[in-house]
């Protein structure tokens, strides 16, 4: 009999950092870049918050061999994902989330016209991120950034 651990759900984790009043950092908006905060770490997994101001948003990046999801907590986020050789966007409201496998690759962009905040949850920790450029249809590698030197 094996008293193997199930998995956590992330985006049930995700759900329970939703409300920035209980964070341990003051949620901000910073007009030069994006802001981002870990919330929380152990073993497992780590929690982030990030904030978007209106047309703040991510380049297409994977994360390193890590699984995740995100809930938007507020505003609306604009997913995109590499299908059929081209970018297909998805809309993701106040309250929606996404769980995504450990070969997930995507952009994540605030194209509303308020602010937008979410929650993002990584198993295990992220050690690395690429950041691709997608040219004539395929992914290509832009850029390895590393923890601990590029965030």
């Amino acid at each position: 009999m094996s008293h193997h651990r199930p998995e956590p759900d992330l985006l049930a984790l995700a759900a329970r950092w939703a409300d920035p009043a209980t964070w341990p950092v003051a949620l901000r908006f910073d007009p030069a870049e994006r802001w981002y905060a870990r919330l929380a770490a152990d073993a497992e997994h780590e929690v982030w918050a990030l904030s978007w101001l209106p047309g703040q948003g991510t380049d297409l990046h994977d994360h390193g061999g890590s699984a995740g999801a995100f809930r938007v907590v507020a505003g609306v986020l604009t997913e995109e994902t590499v299908g059929g050789g081209r970018l297909r966007p998805r809309l993701l409201p106040t309250g929606a989330g996404r769980r995504f496998g450990p070969r997930h690759v995507h952009a994540v962009t605030n194209r509303g016209a308020t602010p937008a905040v979410s929650v993002h949850v990584y198993r295990p920790a992220l050690r690395r991120m690429t950041r691709y450029h997608l040219l004539d249809g395929r992914l290509r590698v832009a850029e390895v950034a590393e923890a601990g030197r590029s965030w």
